[in-house]
């Protein structure tokens, strides 16, 4: 099975400052994939690396098996909506269903034209006066009506009102359902939202990748425990702390399980996919966990050519 995106020791600078740093990380085809982090932390770098709007610093990445961006067949094949969901304020809905038309071969016309009927969107209508959330369903209805194997979402839905996110996420599971091995990456900082579609997460903090891979593997493997206060040194061997919090008599610790959990006065829970994320961002950016170290799902290669 072919990585949908592979990237090894990957790092991007600007002006003398990482933006993202060592990213290794192999995303199999056939998920909605969940980028979570706080601001800063890299997504933004890591999605533009993906589709080929900028150029690895250091290390490799590979999109679908090629260079991102590598020719117009490789673009063809990714769809990417920016952060700032770019449309062209003096065309009309109408121009830009016709311009996406003339420039991807497997454009969707009936998709395309269906989607705008259910937003109420007026063919006639210039981008330029549409509402915030209006031009971020344009920018995706042009993007998912290309047709790509794989779709780059920079917070999509950061513009849209409760309702409206409900429906674009009702529409992206369709989307990702409609073909065999299409793959979504959604960036968003509202992780109920992630939970309601995703079922793989990369959380990327301080520039690195922390945590990768299925979620129910992921939350499969953590727990929370907590008993009568006391430090994280007297926890059995094999359970690697991800946070702990303590009061007056109690203490809790989220913990990454490699052995059997601690019996007598301990309960153990496992955390929810918010829980989990938090635990993680909670951790100091700057603790430089090998990623070695990082739970990630295997995806074989098959002898696939490296750049």
């Amino acid at each position: 099975m072919t990585a949908v995106i592979e990237a090894h020791g990957l790092g991007r600078r600007y002006r003398g400052r990482w933006a993202l740093t060592e990213c290794t990380l192999s995303i199999p085809p056939g998920r909605v994939v969940g980028l979570v982090g706080p601001n800063g932390a890299g997504k933004s770098t890591l999605l533009n690396l993906a589709c080929g709007r900028l150029r690895p610093t250091v290390g490799t990445i590979r999109v679908l098996g090629h260079r991102p961006g590598d020719g117009a067949g490789q673009l063809a094949r990714v769809g990417f909506v920016a952060q700032d969901t770019p449309v062209y304020t003096g065309l009309s809905v109408a121009d830009h269903l016709r311009f996406g038309a003339r420039m991807n071969p497997a454009w969707d016309h009936r998709a395309a034209h269906r989607r705008i009927e259910q937003l109420g969107l007026d063919p006639r209508q210039k981008a330029g006066r549409l509402s915030g959330g209006q031009r971020a369903q344009l920018a995706l209805t042009l993007a998912a009506a290309k047709q790509p194997e794989l779709l780059l979402l920079d917070e999509p839905v950061a513009a849209l009102d409760p309702l409206a996110r409900r429906s674009f996420l009702h529409g992206l599971t369709e989307f990702a359902g409609e073909r065999e091995g299409r793959t979504v990456v959604l960036s968003s900082h509202v992780i109920t939202d992630l939970e309601r579609v995703c079922d793989y997460l990369l959380l990327v903090s301080g520039g690195r990748v922390r945590l990768a891979g299925p979620c129910e593997e992921l939350i499969a493997g953590h727990h929370r425990i907590t008993g009568p206060r006391r430090a994280a040194a007297a926890l059995p061997e094999g359970l690697s702390v991800v946070r702990e919090s303590h009061t007056g008599q109690r203490s809790s610790f989220v913990v990454r399980a490699d052995a059997p959990l601690p019996g007598g006065d301990w309960h153990a829970e496992r955390p929810g996919l918010e829980d989990l994320v938090l635990a993680y961002l909670a951790r100091d950016p700057h603790d430089h966990t090998p990623q070695d170290d990082i739970p990630q799902a295997h995806t074989p290669q098959d002898g696939e050519e490296r750049r």
